[in-house]
């Protein structure tokens, strides 16, 4: 039977990317110990005051068909966000509210991108981008970023790989995998760029809130000349340690959103209003319980960078925000691939290769910081170990 061709298209960019993970789990559910480091689910309980919020709106019946475009308290409570985040009145219009960051991302890169429009992102990047883009028709644009320097995507690169045919640039800051977040002078250098070329900024920035040290979350949607040409996905599922909830959204110019309502009602019309109004409560308050979350995942990276310094065969440099360390292993004459797979067969660590988010990724692991700091301390002992002995 014929197929349509967005399977050839998808073929390969789905879970083998997680294979070494897909693995680990099957090993675990036969008995076997290991510690995982692989895939970013919060460790930490979420607020109970967003369960309880959740319960009471489920009760109170708030269980009916939703607004196409999400319900008016969550989108308001996103514009008071939005409005503080740029220091200018953003609108309730201005958004679409969405099952996660991920059907965010596909519902917006439906809308910009046509077939054979060049996509460009920095490389490594999210496993998943490339299925998205080739989702869409368009054609994936990798520029390497240096790992000696931060991961850092720079203009002056950047515009080496643009064409009459690039369409769209897909950012992601904080990074996952890199850790890398972009500051306000290369957001605004990279904006200009865009803008020079007419290019559509697509802003993952499901990490906005975790973010280390003096380091200060920049957005492209900050900058007022940008915001009619920047899209930018977003969830509470790390912010909020909730990504079973699915809560996420678009934030864009209210055009971009009238155009993008019909794409997203092809897949969906309405989510659970009750996730909603917990959205919107879990906006408007504030949390001791993340603030001591993001202190975690700080110290751990503090704790794994500490871990390794003694190695000459492995390193790590700490990240500025996220949830992702890159653990350096090109010393080690493997691949990333090749080192976490003999990780998990001789020493039970189980990673995820940089190879999987692009070459850019190659001679890396990337590492969850999603377990405790002795977890931690004890995974690095045994890659030190691994590295060591090859």
């Amino acid at each position: 039977m014929r197929l349509a061709k967005i399977t050839e298209r998808l073929s390969g960019l789905g879970s083998e990317k997680w294979a070494v993970h897909i693995e680990g789990r099957r090993r675990a559910a036969l008995g076997e110990p290991l510690i995982f480091l692989s895939i970013g689910e919060p460790d930490a309980p979420p607020p109970a005051a967003i369960l309880d919020e959740a319960e009471k709106q489920m009760r109170a019946g708030r269980i009916r068909y939703a607004e196409g475009r999400g319900e008016a308290n969550a989108r308001r409570a996103l514009a008071r966000v939005y409005t503080r985040q740029t220091g200018r009145a953003i609108h309730e219009n201005q958004f679409i509210y969405l099952p996660g960051t991920q059907t965010a991302l596909y519902a917006a890169m439906m809308t910009v991108c046509d077939m054979g429009d060049e996509v460009l992102m920095a490389d490594p990047y999210y496993a998943t981008y490339e299925g998205v883009i080739a989702a869409a028709g368009g054609v994936t644009v990798p520029v390497r970023v240096d790992p000696d320097h931060g991961f850092h995507l720079k203009a002056a690169d950047l515009e080496k790989y643009i064409t009459p045919k690039s369409r769209v640039l897909l950012m992601n800051t904080p990074s996952n995998p890199t850790g890398a977040v972009f500051t306000r002078s290369e957001i605004e250098k990279i904006g200009r760029l865009c803008e020079k070329h007419d290019l559509w900024i697509i802003s993952d920035e499901v990490y906005a809130t975790l973010t280390y040290g003096n380091t200060v979350f920049s957005s492209p949607f900050d900058v007022q000349e940008l915001e009619k040409r920047t899209i930018v996905v977003s969830s509470i599922s790390k912010s909020h340690a909730i990504p079973g909830f699915r809560s996420g959204w678009i934030a864009a110019s209210a055009e971009f959103c009238d155009r993008c309502i019909p794409v997203t009602e092809t897949m969906l019309f309405g989510s659970q209003p009750f996730i909603e109004d917990a959205l919107a409560f879990a906006l408007d308050n504030h949390f001791p319980e993340l603030d001591a979350m993001k202190r975690d995942y700080e110290a751990r990276a503090r704790a794994l960078v500490a871990a390794l310094k003694g190695s000459a065969k492995v390193s790590a440099r700490m990240p500025e925000g996220g949830m992702f360390i890159m653990v350096d292993v090109r010393k080690t004459g493997l691949s990333g691939e090749a080192f976490a797979h003999r990780l998990l067969e001789e020493e039970g660590v189980v990673t995820m290769p940089g190879e999987s988010f692009g070459a850019g990724g190659s001679g890396h692991l990337r590492v969850a910081l999603t377990v405790d700091e002795a977890q931690i301390t004890e995974a690095c002992k045994r890659i030190v170990r691994l590295a060591e002995k090859i």
